[in-house]
């Protein structure tokens, strides 16, 4: 990893964690519950300051968990990582929460699944060599049958609320239950080490601009795009 002190934050599923790494120790705190995102994701990013003792100051970067994943977790997320950078304009890289969840889980090959609601999940597939990931399926939309179909072979491991959401079908297909993401270490701290992956990460040239990728627009946005028969204005579709 670069010399920077990075700051992690990670809010695509129900678990929201946030991490900083200081020298080879790597600080991380996460809380779960959707509601509270909004509400202790600023909080949060202060106790785990307060556990590496380190100021706002010292930091000189920002990590946000890109999606797919939940919609209003995601905007919280990527507000307070804007904040942060704004003041002194400091660089914001986005890594995949998917690819996150895959690394925190530890084993060869991987499939993450975070619920997308509608009988669907948000799903990839990873492989890990060492400091190496490889991409078997890329991130979309699937229903677990489907992403099994692409998948070819099982998995070591499916992750994620998703996963767990329709475990029997991820036990029919794997042979083992699925893991949630609250049982693994914070995916933020995952991200930080994902960092030095080749090709794991996007720089953001202009964070003003920039919006997560959300996998499909929210319901709010569909329900408006249906009745004005026309695209939002400004969505991010």
């Amino acid at each position: 990893m670069s010399d920077v002190t990075w700051l992690a934050i990670d809010t695509a599923t129900d678990v929201a964690s946030v991490a900083v790494r200081v020298g080879e120790q790597t600080f991380a705190r996460s809380i779960r519950g959707a509601r509270q995102h909004a509400a202790q994701i600023v909080p949060l990013v202060q106790a785990v300051l307060g556990l590496a003792q380190l100021s706002l100051a010292q930091i000189g970067g920002v990590i946000v968990g890109d999606g797919p994943g939940g919609f209003t977790g995601l905007r919280i997320g990527w507000a307070a990582a804007k904040g942060l950078i704004q003041e002194r304009q400091l660089p914001l890289i986005a890594i995949p929460s998917l690819l996150g969840a895959a690394h925190a889980a530890a084993v060869e090959s991987v499939a993450v699944c975070y619920d997308a609601l509608r009988g669907q999940v948000y799903g990839a597939i990873y492989a890990f060599d060492g400091d190496e990931v490889k991409t078997l399926v890329a991130p979309d939309l699937f229903t677990i049958p489907t992403l099994a179909v692409r998948a070819r072979k099982p998995p070591d491991l499916v992750v994620g609320e998703g996963a767990e959401r329709y475990g029997e079908t991820v036990v029919a297909w794997t042979g083992r239950a699925p893991v949630g993401i609250a049982a693994l270490p914070p995916i933020a701290g995952s991200l930080l080490a994902l960092y030095s992956y080749d090709g794991a990460r996007r720089a953001i040239e202009d964070p003003r601009v920039v919006e997560p990728v959300y996998g499909r627009p929210a319901e709010a946005q569909v329900k408006w795009e249906t009745r004005h028969g026309r695209p939002l204005p400004h969505s991010s579709r």
